[in-house]
């Protein structure tokens, strides 16, 4: 068994040898070879990369073929172009050292270049390397100052689906930036990220993030135009605060309750026709702590009269009533009003009841003895 062991760990030797050996081989081509031999260079770092573990990427790296791969996208030739940027996709793929090397040796230019491209291919890679770079933090800064996020957001409306996914996770990475985030993203992006917010799942991730710019969006009066001009823009951030994730509705009652903070005689009436109540009446019991406060305090809002400093939840039952009156002056409006406390009050109870019985399964043994 011994010998067995030592014999695997020559073979295990000799294998690392060959790789190693092999990465030094293509490193060589890419950076001393012609043009052609620099592309097929590139694409067997792409192949390599793919199929190794990630000390390949580190490795490629400490070989130098970072800086070539960068000259390669501003190269005339299409091909050198396409190569270099799938190779450099791969290597900053799960390894945040590559990350900041490939922006540091002046890739984001170029990368930029390409966002403007007709060529919707090229332009979506471009996009997908970009969000892959956004995600190391020392790297925002540099992305933000080069103007991708104007061109991205033309690929929400535009793109692929996989791209605008792309665009919507970039521009989230960026709007973490210490910069100011208004700097960052652009009115244009608030019709689009509305249009696939309608259309995806509101508790996803995705959702999570496009309701985060939303809600960033929500605190200047360009957003907040944009948000009220979009066909069913308020609508959309209803529904979401109905149907999403903890996060997505928490991020899209605190874009609601910019909007009524901001104007409240202009947005109040809008919110309330949307339907809005049920859903923040849920979200004051179901919601985090910070959904919670924010919706009680959008409801206190809402209110005919003048809304309160601070909203206890005694008082939810009457605003309950106060704003199905003030929004219908009828009997029914009153029954709808009693029905959505009652449905809260229920639903309050059997989650307090489901808490109750997790606590107690928690507390009982799992294995009882025979007697």
């Amino acid at each position: 068994m011994e010998e067995e062991g030592v014999v695997m760990e020559r073979e295990e030797e000799t294998w690392n040898q060959k790789k190693q050996t092999l990465i030094e081989q293509v490193a060589k081509k890419l950076i001393t070879g012609d043009l052609k031999t620099k592309i097929q260079a590139a694409r067997d770092i792409r192949t390599l990369v793919r199929k190794s573990s990630s000390k390949a990427r580190s490795k490629f790296a400490a070989e130098g073929v970072i800086p070539p791969l960068v000259s390669m996208l501003a190269s005339a030739n299409l091909a050198a172009r396409e190569s270099a940027l799938l190779a450099l996709l791969n290597l900053a793929s799960r390894n945040e050292s590559n990350k900041l090397r490939i922006v540091t040796s002046g890739a984001i230019p170029p990368l930029v270049e390409l966002l403007k491209f007709q060529n919707g291919s090229f332009r979506e890679l471009a996009a997908a390397a970009i969000l892959t770079l956004s995600a190391a933090p020392p790297n925002k800064p540099t992305i933000v100052a080069s103007g991708a996020a104007p061109l991205l957001v033309q690929i929400l409306s535009s793109g692929s689906v996989q791209g605008r996914v792309d665009a919507v996770t970039t521009l989230h990475n960026l709007s973490t930036c210490k910069e100011d985030p208004n700097v960052v993203l652009d009115a244009k992006a608030v019709t689009p990220l509305i249009n696939l917010l309608k259309e995806c799942k509101k508790y996803s991730k995705f959702a999570e993030k496009t309701t985060a710019l939303l809600e960033i969006f929500s605190n200047s009066e360009e957003g907040r135009i944009a948000i009220t001009n979009t066909d069913e823009g308020i609508l959309t951030l209803v529904v979401t605060v109905e149907d999403g994730s903890l996060v997505s509705t928490a991020h899209a009652v605190g874009a609601l309750l910019s909007l009524c903070r901001s104007c409240r005689s202009k947005y109040r009436e809008l919110i309330l026709k949307e339907g809005a109540i049920p859903g923040l009446l849920r979200l004051t019991v179901e919601g985090t702590l910070e959904a919670q406060d924010r919706a009680r305090t959008l409801l206190d809002l809402l209110r005919d009269s003048p809304p309160e400093k601070r909203l206890a939840s005694s008082v939810l039952k009457r605003i309950a009533y106060d704003i199905a009156a003030g929004a219908d002056k009828s009997d029914k409006a009153a029954e709808t009003a009693k029905r959505l406390w009652q449905d809260l009050v229920q639903r309050s109870m059997e989650l307090s009841m489901s808490r109750i019985q997790l606590g107690a399964a928690s507390c009982t043994p799992s294995e009882v003895p025979s007697v």
